[in-house]
């Protein structure tokens, strides 16, 4: 929902910040794959309650998610680096959430699996739309010059970031606001779902 807002505000720090990058010849899909491995690092530190430091973690995760296309779209986006990010970001996210419930198996685990679970529904939603998009040269829902046509939602990009911040700095409430932001996701996949039908039936 907030997507469109960030992407128009951060566009132009990200953009000076990349061709400082590319006159350094890093390419785009190593600051992916730096990100990734970062942000996965994450992970063993929920485990071991240290949530200052996962944050710190997710947060450069999160800005190499937005650098690493900055820099793809001034060497040129490939199917490889839309892929590579899609991917990754996916598997970045559901990491995080797995880290709260190795955390606090017993409290944790079963709203950690609800959000998981959620994540399949806006992840396929999404994903199953873009191939249709694809498909169709729908061109008008496409955010940012991305790979991959995105529709909207209630909880997309911005209000993932939003939630695992807030995760982090009050870990204790982890699981009132693991099924809230889990509803909010199924919200986001049936809207979506309805949309898709819409525009492609």
């Amino acid at each position: 929902m907030l997507d469109p807002f960030f992407i128009k505000h951060l566009k132009t720090p990200l953009r000076n910040l990349a061709l400082k990058l590319d006159t350094m010849g890093v390419k785009a899909n190593h600051i992916t794959f730096f990100g990734f491995i970062v942000g996965m690092l994450a992970v063993p530190a929920l485990s071991q309650e240290y949530y200052g430091l996962a944050l710190v973690f997710i947060i450069i995760n999160r800005l190499m998610d937005g650098l690493d296309g900055a820099v793809a779209r001034i060497q040129g986006a490939t199917d490889l680096g839309g892929y590579l990010d899609i991917t990754l970001d996916f598997i970045f996210y559901s990491a995080v959430i797995f880290g709260f419930a190795l955390a606090n198996p017993i409290d944790n685990a079963l709203a950690a699996s609800f959000v998981i679970f959620s994540f399949m529904g806006t992840g396929s939603s999404f994903l199953a739309f873009a191939i249709m998009a694809e498909k169709r040269q729908i061109k008008n829902l496409d955010y940012g010059g991305k790979s991959l046509h995105f529709i909207g939602g209630l909880a997309e990009g911005a209000e993932t970031i939003g939630f695992l911040v807030l995760i982090c700095l009050v870990p204790s409430h982890f699981v009132v606001l693991a099924y809230v932001f889990g509803t909010i996701c199924w919200i986001t996949t049936i809207t979506r779902i309805y949309a898709g039908y819409r525009t492609l039936g």
